[in-house]
């Protein structure tokens, strides 16, 4: 009997499809933490490192005529992502038996009002403004083991499309769950097709784990 006792979740590609994003600007998205990750740039937040990129972009491609409010609205795009068809019908199940929270590289602002804009049924959000690191750095990892594990790491289980996310995720003891995403980076997706390791438990969406959690 695995005494699971809640849920955190990668957002970005897993609960929420971002396809309607520019391949470039997407691109950005790991590159950019990686500066923060390695110390070239101190401590900047996700929606600080967007509107780096998307300056750059504006200017790579030559775009013009864009002023700072629309700036603004475009970069908050992220903040208005929708969800796959599965995420709220099948984290609205989990729910009922677990607690359910985000842990994402997202802001706890930006994944707040990611759930206020799509009805993200989470009990708790944590960001990476929290701890201010970015997966796969330990702090990440160890914050939900403290803040909802009660620092036991078998009691909280890591929940993403991502392999390498959750092969970190078992580092640090924690269960894992992986959620097929097979079209999250469109035509050009070359990973992340399966589950690659030996799981705690791997679905093809949010509904078939929340059958397997008997919610």
């Amino acid at each position: 009997m695995i005494e699971i006792q809640a849920l955190v979740h990668d957002v970005f590609g897993t609960v929420v499809d971002w396809q309607q994003f520019a391949d470039a600007w997407r691109g950005a998205y790991a590159p950019s933490m990686n500066r923060v990750r390695t110390g070239e740039l101190p401590w900047t937040n996700l929606d600080v490192l967007h509107r780096m990129a998307l300056d750059h972009l504006l200017e790579k491609f030559g775009i013009t005529g864009l002023g700072e409010d629309d700036k603004i609205w475009f970069n908050l795009t992220w903040h208005r992502l929708k969800p796959w068809p599965d995420s709220v019908p099948g984290l609205t199940r989990i729910k009922k038996k677990y607690i359910i929270a985000t842990l994402s590289n997202g802001t706890v602002r930006l994944l707040t009002d990611m759930a206020k804009y799509c009805g993200l049924p989470w009990d708790t959000v944590l960001g990476s403004d929290v701890v201010q690191h970015y997966k796969p750095d330990a702090e990440m990892y160890q914050s939900a083991i403290h803040f909802l594990g009660n620092d036991d790491p078998g009691s909280v289980m890591m929940v993403a499309a991502h392999n390498n996310d959750l092969v970190s995720a078992a580092q640090h003891g924690m269960k894992t769950a992986f959620i097929s995403r097979p079209y999250e980076h469109g035509a050009k997706q070359s990973r992340d097709f399966k589950a690659e390791h030996d799981f705690t438990y791997v679905a093809k969406d949010f509904e078939d784990l929340a059958t397997q959690l008997g919610t």
